[in-house]
């Protein structure tokens, strides 16, 4: 008998503990779009994308023409000529794939760029969730934009504009 009565004073303090924690949610995408900021790096950087793009276009058309040129001439040129433009080619395609990487990779310039751009934005976004979430004293603050499946929210838990209010962009 004392072990139900146990279990079921433990039961309603769990019950009772967890209509006391406070649920929040931000939509991030929301809160991006109205920062100036986040708008001027975004285009900054599909400009630097663009560019590394139609640089490696280029270089592509070079090794496609240096290709056709190769099988073009390949019957007039000895074995010794067809092996040195072989590996013309060849380096040209290590060239082209190192630079590939560079700019695109997973650590290369432009994620590195998007980084030093985009990040501290980010992270004043996060500060300010944290500080409203401690000051509101909430146990959980969702992500609406992260991918979650929300199928209703109440707008009266929508913090995104108060993050957004914290960060100075709206008053």
């Amino acid at each position: 008998m004392k072990k139900i009565v146990l279990l079921f004073t433990l039961i309603l303090s769990m019950v009772g503990y967890s209509y006391a924690q406070k649920y929040a949610y931000v939509d991030t995408e929301y809160i991006l779009d109205n920062i100036p900021a986040y708008h001027a790096a975004q285009d900054q950087l599909d400009k630097i994308s663009k560019q590394y793009q139609k640089e490696l276009e280029t270089l592509h058309a070079e090794l496609d023409q240096m290709y056709k040129d190769f099988q073009a001439e390949s019957v007039l040129l000895s074995d010794d000529m067809k092996r040195r433009r072989e590996d013309v080619i060849v380096s040209k395609e290590k060239e082209y794939k190192k630079l590939q990487r560079q700019y695109f990779g997973p650590q290369g310039d432009l994620y590195k760029k998007r980084e030093s751009l985009i990040k501290p934005i980010q992270d004043d976004i996060y500060n300010a969730i944290q500080e409203i979430a401690e000051q509101g004293s909430y146990a959980v603050i969702f992500d609406r934009s992260a991918g979650m499946s929300m199928l209703y929210t109440n707008p009266k838990y929508d913090l995104s504009d108060q993050v957004l209010q914290k960060l100075g962009y709206k008053n």
